[in-house]
């Protein structure tokens, strides 16, 4: 009786750690053609990509011009809002490389989305930092502001949200990112003040939401307190 108690104790206590769906995931590697992303989706780069993409390209050595498909992949993604198939065989036409080689870094790095998202891409991260500063509250927040599961997109293609692994950002937990910017030490009042902001077309301050610059101790610094001391600090005056 006392273990069929513990268990369901624990039971209750028990939380998913990735709220993405089976689908979402499998696209992160696996190409499947759809009405919107096949070998015949229109995408050629502007004729001022083009000149971004031939300065990038000039940043390396003659027969190395694959070194640049990150950056490149980059711009076609700001271009279109997502990188299509034929934008990764544009790429490897221009960096003159295996389309297969483009393929790889498309599917390796998350930060390529090889499906259209909405105008804000809202990454919410649930690692363990964030995790432990009840990012869950976050992530029901803005589903319930947005109307959306993890993996959709608003009818109004204006939101997508995903659930991510550790941004790098830990120190400010939770933390949020949207398209480029990093919205960080939330609360659920901030995060639906940003989501308002973005719908209303104003534009939110990234960064801390607390009163913090950066990544400082909240309640003032317990270390290096004074100005450093200089080079000849310590030396024998006869030297």
């Amino acid at each position: 009786m006392l273990s069929l108690r513990l268990g369901a104790r624990v039971g209750r206590q028990l939380r998913h750690l990735h709220g993405s769906s089976v689908v979402a995931s499998e696209q992160l590697v696996v190409h499947k053609d759809t009405p919107q992303n096949n070998p015949d989706t229109p995408f050629e780069f502007t004729e001022e990509n083009i000149k971004r993409v031939n300065n990038i390209i000039a940043n390396y050595p003659i027969g190395h011009e694959a070194a640049a498909v990150i950056p490149v992949l980059d711009l076609a993604q700001r271009q279109e809002g997502w990188v299509s198939l034929t934008a990764m065989n544009k790429v490897a036409q221009l960096l003159n490389m295996p389309k297969m080689r483009v393929y790889e870094v498309a599917t390796f790095y998350t930060m390529f989305n090889r499906e259209p998202v909405g105008k804000y891409h809202v990454q919410i991260c649930t690692t363990t930092p964030c995790m432990l500063r009840d990012s869950d509250s976050i992530k029901e927040a803005i589903i319930k502001k947005l109307g959306i599961n993890v993996g959709e997109t608003t009818k109004d293609k204006m939101f997508t949200l995903s659930e991510v692994e550790c941004l790098g950002a830990c120190v400010n937990a939770p933390m949020v990112q949207v398209n480029d910017n990093y919205f960080e030490d939330l609360e659920v009042k901030d995060i639906n003040e940003i989501l308002d902001d973005l719908k209303a077309g104003r534009t939110p301050a990234p960064g801390p939401r607390n009163g913090r610059f950066a990544s400082e101790p909240l309640g003032g610094l317990t270390s290096l307190t004074e100005p450093p001391k200089p080079p000849s600090f310590g030396v024998r005056a006869d030297l």
